[in-house]
This record gives C-alpha cells, sequence and structure tokens, in this order.
C-alpha cells in the first residue's frame, strides 16, 4: 500500500535592510521540520541575486555549518521542508524551485496538491515546456512566469495563475524585489505571518515557525488572498477571495500541526482536545 504524504512547510521573510535570513529561515524551518523530513531548501535574495542550496535530508543535516556561512546577508528568503505529494523523492523535486525568465527571477515554495496537475503538465509540455522534475510546485512556476510575460507585475501574474490552478495550495513566492504569500481560494492548506520587532515580515505554515524566529502572530491569510511584501509596506489582494466554499483539512489540527500552533484563529491543542472529547 502506497503511503500518503499530504505534508510541506513553507517559509517566507522580508525585511526593510539586509541581515542574516538565511538563520531566520533555518530555525523557521527547524520548528517546521515535522511538516516534511524528505527535503528542504533555503533560497536568499540578495540585491536580486539569489543564492540557493537544496539537498535531501531534514534541515539539521542538510544545513551545516559551512553550508550556512555561504549565504549572504539578504532583504528576503524563501525556505521549504518537503513530504512528496507529487513527485518522486530525488534531489530534482526538493524545494524551492528556481526559475529564470526573461523579466527576471523568482523562487517558489508551496504546500498542497494541485488536482489538474496533469492536465496543466500536458498543456505546458505540449507548448514546449521542459520539466527538471515532476512536482505539481513546477507547474505552478511555469503557469506564473507565462503570465508575467503579459502581466505588469508579478502579483498580477500570480493572481492571473490562480484562475488556472485547481486543488490546495499554500504558497510563497520571492521576486527579485517582492515576497508574495497566496493560499488557495479553498483554503485547504493554512498560511499567517507576523512580524518582528525590527520590521521584519514573516510568512509561514504555522503561528510556530513565527515564535521561533522572533515574529509576533498578525493574522492567516484569508482563502484566496495573495499578500505582497515589499518598500511600500504589507498589500492584500483578495481577488479570488470568497470565490469557493473554504475546506479547511481537519487534518491540520489532528495530525499534521504542532500543538503550539495556530491555524485559522484555532490553536491546535484546544482543537485536539475537542476532537478527543467526541471520540
Amino acid at each position: 500500500m502506497q503511503e500518503i504524504h499530504e505534508e510541506c512547510g513553507v517559509f517566507g521573510a522580508w525585511s526593510p535592510k539586509p541581515q542574516n535570513l538565511a538563520d531566520l529561515a533555518y530555525y523557521g524551518l527547524y520548528a517546521l521540520q515535522h511538516r516534511g523530513q524528505e527535503s528542504c531548501g533555503i533560497v536568499v535574495n540578495e540585491d536580486g541575486v539569489f543564492t540557493t542550496h537544496r539537498d535531501l535530508g531534514q534541515v539539521g543535516d542538510v544545513f551545516t555549518r559551512d553550508v550556512m556561512e555561504q549565504f549572504p546577508c539578504g532583504t528576503m528568503a524563501v525556505g521549504h521542508v518537503r513530504y512528496g505529494t507529487t513527485g518522486a523523492t530525488n534531489r530534482a523535486n526538493c524545494q524551492p524551485i528556481v526559475v529564470n525568465h526573461m523579466k527576471g527571477k523568482l523562487a517558489l515554495a508551496h504546500n498542497g496538491n494541485l488536482s489538474n496537475a496533469f492536465e496543466l503538465r500536458s498543456a505546458l509540455e505540449m507548448g514546449g515546456a521542459i520539466f527538471h522534475g515532476t512536482s505539481d510546485t513546477e507547474i505552478i512556476a511555469y503557469i506564473t512566469t507565462q503570465q508575467r510575460l503579459t502581466a505588469p507585475s508579478i502579483e498580477e501574474a500570480l493572481s492571473r495563475a490562480m484562475y488556472r490552478l485547481e486543488g490546495a495550495y499554500s504558497l510563497v513566492l520571492m521576486s527579485a524585489t517582492k515576497l508574495l504569500a497566496a493560499r488557495d481560494p479553498q483554503g485547504f492548506r493554512p498560511l499567517c505571518y507576523g512580524r518582528r520587532d525590527d520590521g521584519t515580515y514573516v510568512v509561514a505554515s504555522e503561528s510556530c515557525a513565527l515564535s521561533a524566529v522572533g515574529a509576533h502572530f498578525e493574522r492567516d491569510l484569508l482563502p484566496g488572498e495573495i499578500l505582497v511584501f515589499d518598500k511600500s509596506g504589507v498589500r492584500s489582494i483578495r481577488d479570488h477571495c470568497n470565490t469557493a466554499q473554504k475546506h479547511l483539512c481537519v487534518f491540520e489540527y489532528i495530525y499534521f500541526a504542532r500543538p503550539d500552533s495556530v491555524i485559522d484563529g484555532v490553536s491546535v491543542h484546544s482543537a485536539r482536545l475537542r476532537a478527543g472529547a467526541l471520540l
């Protein structure tokens, strides 16, 4: 019988000034390690230059002291811990995925599983797209960059891409100048953000990762919401909100999340107590 893996953890950080965000991502991913132990990765953005390290294994094994010293100080970072949902366990499927295109770069970390992945991948391949791995995260990256060719901004490109995506996805996406966070319109997978005292914004699958890096919990993203973090502050795009019935996966409370996490305003510990009382 094939084991079902539905977990992944995403992490993102935006800082008003360059700092050691690789360490921040490390501790955030360490707090999310229960969501994925097959592989992990971190991408740091230093003035538009991306420094990446991804590999199979757990956070403490992949990110040794020598590896961490290779990361520069930067203003943005994206991280990921993975359990395979779509695609085999190999280095090609490690995240975050980094894509170079004619309008710049993007790094993408994804938690979830697209229900129309096969149709989207087939259409992209027929159009000449070349895939390096077998995960549906690469599909999201290609559709977003495809839309970016005509969209006036990366957030508009992501919003257009979301019209084609079906299923569960919480995303953290980084361009040269912006950090984006997005949640699917049904809200299958959790995503929240917080703020550190130094003005750094942090996005994560669970609030426990915010606490691990000293960030104060602000709120959960709404189903269908896109948040944009840049020099102008934080902006919310809600074009996809209230377009579908909410369906948060109940196993986020029972199995996936850490007891000290808050998901959609509900304490995981209290949710488990209530669930136990019903059994």
